[in-house]
């Protein structure tokens, strides 16, 4: 009997990887793809890395493919956006050794800028896609992956989704294979993409598609499970769901290959039940395959297209049968605030004080939109901010561009900020740009990045100068704030504004949370209510150790205190002092 264990879904997938003998992986943290290859990392024989940005970890795993080995990158939806490029390339080429791309998908926007379904990178780049529903699921899927890439000569995606990638079940684990690499062989005809080449494999492509359509129709991945004569089409977490919902009462054709569908198991399927529904979360992805194959079904019309689905929303649905349970009260609003001592506020604080146009990126530092800071203008994409900030200068004027900047995380600067610096000097835009460096990748949970001098594995390497970087793609003007000393942000923005020329401030100070900074955090501080004249300018940093009460004025709760001093920075009256009462 095989030991059994609780994991995490993303666990699992690295489990997966690992015994199906995968000794390469290269990706870029996003949530709720990061933990797959946090948890590879663990394993000594696969190699794991961070990469700067999702293009270079699916390039860089196609590189180990091609020598051979079994790989895999992963990354969160909008991750497969930026590399999108390699992949519907990596379709013709196909691989050597087995590859797959993890790609988590976020319904319900839980920490994501979109909703988006890539399920039609699969479709749309013709290439197989797996959906695990559980975590026995992501381990089996993710060795499965690795097989049929090397099988089928193609990349495999493998779509976890937020509830899939981070619930936990029990997981059968199995021993490490290890995999004989594949021996490479030099064929241009196969990986060199010039046109005439790609035309060939084009019809290789369409060949493996038929290919892989006809495996679909028969293989394990794909399986009825019998009962009622109301038919479910699902795959994933919505398989669970509807099959909480349903029960007994409906017979279920669960999709493990959600690309390519297996067009005569699903007429045989619906041929077998009185009503054909598809459960499926964001897209009518199968629904519409489904009907195009003239199928009657039910899809879309029962169910929104937008967020997750729960198991009371399906049996209503289908069943009109609304849940018996009480009513849930609703609970009070918790919006994300930035930490206490988090080195991002005081930088906020002087932006809106300013009130420049403020081009945001994709970070912690999204939540400086939220009041009382209310800093940030937009938040399009990674790296948006800084190539945003360039088309607004040009497009609004002079004027405009001396009340406007740019602000970026480290990690993402190194993901997508660069070349859009460099756009910014190469077309002469008198543009200031923000780079914040807090000394970690923080938004997912503290990976290390090419400025940390650490990787993945916490060995020493060096660390990007971003000083020397920035001077590097032309950029004259570069200094370095500490944001906790709002004065000099301040004079320091006022100055770089002002100039006619690109310029690049390093607002730098390592994140509050990191074990380094707790050791040295400053004793919390207190509010001397007889000094207090209840003016709330202390309140305008939005820090969550600070509250109001009508009665004594504002109030700091020493578990949250950090003691950074920024509050004191504002209070004009010496109210602020530290416990023993000796104002700082």
């Amino acid at each position: 009997m095989s030991k059994k264990e609780l994991m995490l879904g993303n666990a699992a997938a690295a489990r997966g990887f690992w015994e199906a003998g995968c000794s390469f992986a290269s990706s870029y943290p996003g949530t709720p793809s990061t933990e797959v290859t946090e948890f590879a990392a663990d394993y000594p024989e696969l190699y794991a890395e961070w990469a700067p940005n999702e293009k270079v970890a699916l390039e860089s795993a196609f590189g180990a493919s091609l020598a051979g080995a079994r790989s895999f990158a992963a990354m969160k939806h909008v991750g497969l956006n930026v590399a999108a490029d390699p992949l519907f390339t990596m379709s013709y080429t196909g691989v050597n050794g087995g590859l797959a791309v993890v790609v988590a998908d976020d319904p319900g926007m839980h920490s994501s800028q979109n909703e988006q379904d890539s399920r039609h990178y699969a479709v749309a780049a013709k290439l197989p896609m797996l959906e695990p529903a559980d975590a026995d699921e992501c381990r089996e899927f993710a060795a499965a992956s690795l097989e049929l890439s090397e099988k089928f000569d193609a990349p495999v995606l493998l779509r976890l989704t937020t509830r899939v990638a981070h619930s936990r079940s029990a997981v059968c684990l199995g021993e490490r294979n290890e995999a004989a690499p594949g021996k490479y062989e030099k064929d241009p005809g196969k990986y060199v993409m010039m046109p005439a080449n790609a035309k060939k494999r084009h019809v290789f492509v369409e060949e493996r598609t038929a290919a892989l359509s006809e495996y679909a129709e028969n293989c394990a991945l794909n399986r009825v499970v019998k009962g009622g004569k109301i038919g479910v089409i699902a795959a994933g977490i919505a398989f669970q769901y509807a099959r909480e919902a349903l029960g007994d009462a409906a017979s279920y054709l669960k999709l493990g290959m959600v690309n390519p569908l297996p067009e005569k198991l699903i007429r045989e399927f619906a041929a077998s039940v009185d009503r054909l529904i598809v459960v499926e979360e964001l897209d009518p992805v199968i629904e519409t395959q489904v009907r195009a194959m003239g199928i009657a079904c039910e899809g879309k019309e029962l169910f929104t297209m937008l967020g997750e689905y729960t198991a009371a929303m399906i049996a209503e649905a289908v069943l009109g049968k609304k849940t018996c349970a009480a009513p849930v009260p609703p609970v009070p609003p918790r919006p994300p605030v930035l930490c206490p001592g988090c080195p991002h506020r005081g930088i906020f604080y002087v932006l809106s004080k300013l009130k420049l146009f403020v081009s945001g990126d994709i970070g912690c530092y999204t939540l400086g939109a939220l009041p009382p800071l209310g800093a940030l203008d937009t938040t399009l994409c990674m790296g948006g901010s800084v190539s945003g900030l360039h088309g607004w200068c040009k497009a609004a004027g002079k004027e405009a561009s001396s009340r406007s900047v740019a602000v970026i995380g480290d990690s993402t600067f190194i993901h997508s900020g660069i070349t859009g610096l460099i756009n910014i000097v190469y077309n002469g835009s008198p543009a200031t740009v923000l780079i914040l460096d807090n000394s970690i990748t923080g938004m997912t949970g503290h990976q290390q990045n090419p400025c940390t001098g650490l990787t993945l594995k916490n060995t020493p390497a060096p660390a990007v100068d971003l000083e020397g970087l920035c001077r590097a793609v032309g950029v004259k003007r570069v200094r370095t704030v500490d944001p906790f000393d709002l004065a000099a942000a301040e004079a320091a923005l006022r100055e770089e504004t002002s100039a006619d020329e690109p310029s690049v401030i390093i607002v730098k100070r390592p994140c509050a949370l990191l074990k380094s900074e707790i050791s040295k955090r400053r004793p919390p501080v207190v509010i001397d209510s007889e000094k207090c004249r209840r003016c709330r300018a202390c309140m305008r940093i939005g820090c969550p150790a600070i509250s109001f009460k009508k009665e004594t004025g504002a109030v700091i709760d020493r578990t949250l205190c950090v003691g950074c001093g920024m509050c004191e920075q504002l209070c004009a009256f010496n109210a602020i002092s530290d416990a023993d009462g000796k104002e700082k």
